[in-house]
């Protein structure tokens, strides 16, 4: 396999880490909360598992958005992008 392949799935298995991340530690928030607090049950995992997923897309579309970034800065174009010029 190439560099760019190893480097492209180690991204990838970035992005399923984070995202499985964010979702199962808002959900072991929330079941803390539920634990402890003995009233709020099962709010406490409802919520931490809204804001788990949240704060999970929230990571993964920046981490997208800084992947595209460098890539579109090793390649210098941006793909199917047209020229400003009317082509009448």
């Amino acid at each position: 396999m190439s560099p760019e392949t190893h480097a492209a799935m180690a991204q990838g298995y970035r992005f399923v880490g984070e995202v499985v991340g964010g979702v199962l530690g808002g959900v072991g928030l929330g079941w803390l909360l539920d634990h402890y607090a003995k009233v709020t049950a099962p709010w406490g995992v409802v919520g931490g598992l809204l804001i788990g997923t949240g704060f999970s897309i929230f990571t993964a579309v920046t981490a997208v958005g800084r992947a595209n970034k460098i890539a579109l800065g090793a390649s210098g174009t941006v793909p199917g992008a047209t020229d400003d010029k009317d082509e009448d």
